[in-house]
């Protein structure tokens, strides 16, 4: 291993920058020429590779999205577009590559491992919703932002005497739904792993203003239904007025938090060690507090969970 690269792909996430500047800088320590790939898999195959130094990776560990740009790569799903990228690599004399993003990322990294080159997973999403690591790049920094909103939300609430339904992101994976409905003391918290009963809502709501309660807050997770959804629903259902704010993509950005900051710098710097000793197809994550490396087929074997006794104390908490 004399040469190895460093891409993003998927959504951008808090972290990814430090990640990258790990990647380059432990490379680099060892001995190691470095690239990175611009526009993820899509520069992969254009060819959009940067020779970097370590001055190329300075200043940006407090910043958030990804100095590398992220893009969505349809054509690299296909063996076409899979042996285009190898090519590239071997043009550039790259011997292996590392990987910072999502599901689909991981994919792309174990197409390629497939098909002979090495290539390691480092993962990268707010989601937090893959499988072998307890937590992601970036999950931490989006769940702070969206602990935040809820705070000043609800000091609207509680002045207007209102309910309020707060979109989070999570398509599949309600954890941050859920950790920020428990952190921000919501009345009620709706996830994708959980199925729940609107008459279970309506009551919890009503009992609540019967006992004198003037305002609640309502998180749900976008791959439950649209806040506006909701809204509608409790509208006709129980002709309760509420109030909608959907976050959408400022969950994503702003400065990583020191929790993402050091999680970042270890997968990187983990990332850089596992090519160097010779693995391949390889996932980095955290478990039990110890940054480890685990096959990266083991990211798809099984759907993400949710803790459900964490759902159990958000709603016990929320009487």
């Amino acid at each position: 291993m004399k040469k190895i690269a460093v891409l993003t792909s998927g959504g951008d996430a808090p972290g990814m920058n430090a990640a990258i500047r790990a990647v380059v800088r432990k490379a680099i320590y060892h001995g190691l020429e470095v690239a990175g790939v611009h526009q993820g898999y899509a520069g992969l195959i254009s060819g959009k590779i940067e020779t970097m130094h370590l001055g190329s990776v300075g200043d940006i560990i407090q910043r958030g999205g990804t100095m590398l740009q992220s893009a969505r790569c349809p054509e690299f799903t296909t063996d076409e577009g899979q042996e285009k990228a190898i090519s590239q690599m071997k043009k550039h004399g790259i011997d292996g590559l590392v990987v910072i993003g999502g599901d689909g990322s991981y994919r792309g990294a174990l197409a390629l491992t497939e098909k002979g080159m090495p290539a390691v997973g480092v993962p990268g999403t707010i989601d937090n919703d893959i499988p072998g690591t307890d937590f992601t790049i970036g999950f931490d920094t989006a769940l702070n932002t969206v602990i935040d909103s809820i705070d000043k939300i609800r000091d609207t609430a509680t002045s207007h005497e209102r309910t309020f339904i707060v979109e989070v992101m999570g398509r599949d994976a309600g954890d941050l739904a859920l950790w920020a409905g428990l952190a921000g003391g919501a009345e009620t918290v709706l996830i994708p792993e959980e199925s729940f009963e609107m008459e279970d809502m309506i009551e919890r709501l009503k009992s609540g203003h019967e006992r004198g309660k003037k305002h609640s807050i309502i998180i749900v997770a976008e791959g439950v239904m649209s806040a506006t959804e909701l809204a509608e629903r409790l509208k006709t259902s129980a002709n309760i007025e509420t109030r909608v704010s959907v976050l959408g993509h400022i969950q994503r950005g702003g400065s990583p938090s020191a929790r993402d900051r050091v999680l970042a710098s270890q997968f990187g710097a983990k990332a850089v060690e596992v090519l160097m000793d010779g693995k391949k197809g390889r996932a980095i994550g955290i478990q039990n507090h110890q940054v480890v490396d685990y096959d990266l087929k083991k990211a798809f074997e099984k759907a993400h969970g949710t803790d459900t006794s964490m759902y159990q104390l958000s709603k016990e908490l929320s009487i």
